[in-house]
């Protein structure tokens, strides 16, 4: 049966992956209530489509950061893809750079920053700081010295959130996957959560936007009051997010988040979103509600565990395609038309 949408990959890539490895990449924190609230949330807010727009030619073109994306969706960080398919990273950037979007390699990557840069496809890394200073200075090295254009500091992670799916299952990453960006070999995946520092303040927020060449974007801001500091401490961008609901359980899912960042920014930076995002529909409901773009995690990786990089590919054409016929049908001929009056809040 040919697979339409975003919920028939998940699905068959259910059906692939062993169960350990499944839950490792579906599952969340605590009882999962965020994890699924991230999804559902976006029931609770209603398009409100405005007719008789010529909207023939329509584009899903933008930017993000000044750089030029085919759509307003771009690949958020995903940890040790390899486990997922062996063509891993790599096969995730090409299937980025063939449909013309941003993808963010995660510093727990499969592969190096130099194996994706090989690819071509415009890159963006996600940073964590470390316990010692050297080896987030030679992570940030690595990105610039392989043209990566952004950093992306994960902020959410001062220490590793209770992902009981992996207790049931006893799921641990293979031997044989290691982290490659860490070390002259790699190193393990435990050698590497222990290098992360719990005691990351703004100040290493500040450090790193004076310091570093790239525009730093802090992911994992939920409130008013740190989108506000995020501002104050030199970030480029802020990207809403709960780290797919796998950190701290019972918080805000992130599409309703996103309007209280947003105005606490006023202007001031560019803010994105991750968390939850399944259809095109979804993406165009953050654009009302004040985003610049989206990444997604979840979709292209189960499009990654079907067919490689062919069926990362696949999925991200069909979310391109969704979003431009939700474009379309409320009357937008391109993301930068797109308002707060798009969108309404349902009733309860």
């Amino acid at each position: 049966m040919e697979l339409l949408n975003v919920f028939d990959y998940e699905a068959e890539a259910g059906r692939r992956l062993e169960p350990g490895a499944h839950g490792y990449y579906a599952g969340g924190a605590g009882d999962e209530l965020t994890l699924r609230d991230n999804v559902a949330a976006y029931g609770r807010w209603l398009l409100r489509p405005r007719v008789l727009v010529d909207v023939d030619g329509c584009s899903t073109a933008t930017t993000v950061l000044g750089q030029k994306l085919s759509m307003p969706l771009a690949i958020a960080p995903v940890a040790f893809q390899r486990v997922a398919h062996p063509d891993g990273e790599v096969g995730m950037a090409k299937a980025a750079r063939s449909v013309g979007t941003a993808m963010c390699l995660s510093t727990l990557s499969t592969s190096t920053p130099a194996e994706v840069a090989s690819t071509e496809a415009l890159r963006w890394f996600q940073l964590y700081v470390f316990r010692d200073e050297g080896v987030t200075r030679d992570l940030v090295a690595q990105a610039t010295d392989n043209g990566f254009c952004a950093l992306v500091l994960t902020v959410d992670t001062p220490v590793l959130g209770r992902r009981e799916r992996d207790f049931r299952t006893g799921f641990t990453i293979p031997p044989e996957i290691t982290v490659a960006s860490l070390g002259s070999g790699g190193v393990t995946p435990l050698e590497a959560f222990s290098l992360m520092s719990p005691s990351i303040t703004w100040l290493d927020v500040e450090r790193l936007a004076s310091e570093s060449k790239l525009p730093v974007l802090v992911k994992g801001v939920l409130t008013a009051e740190d989108a506000r500091l995020a501002c104050e401490h030199g970030a480029s961008g802020i990207v809403v997010s709960n780290h797919g609901g796998r950190q701290l359980d019972g918080v805000a899912a992130t599409i309703d988040a996103l309007p209280e960042v947003v105005a606490a920014v006023d202007g001031r930076v560019e803010v994105l979103l991750d968390g939850g995002i399944r259809r095109g529909a979804d993406v165009v409901k953050a654009l009302a509600l004040g985003a610049r773009a989206v990444l997604a995690g979840r979709p292209p990786l189960w499009g990654l565990v079907v067919d490689g990089e062919a069926g990362a590919q696949r999925v991200l054409e069909l979310l391109r395609d969704e979003i431009r016929l939700a474009l379309q049908l409320i009357g937008c001929a391109s993301p930068a038309d797109v308002k707060r009056a798009h969108v309404a809040r349902r009733e309860a």
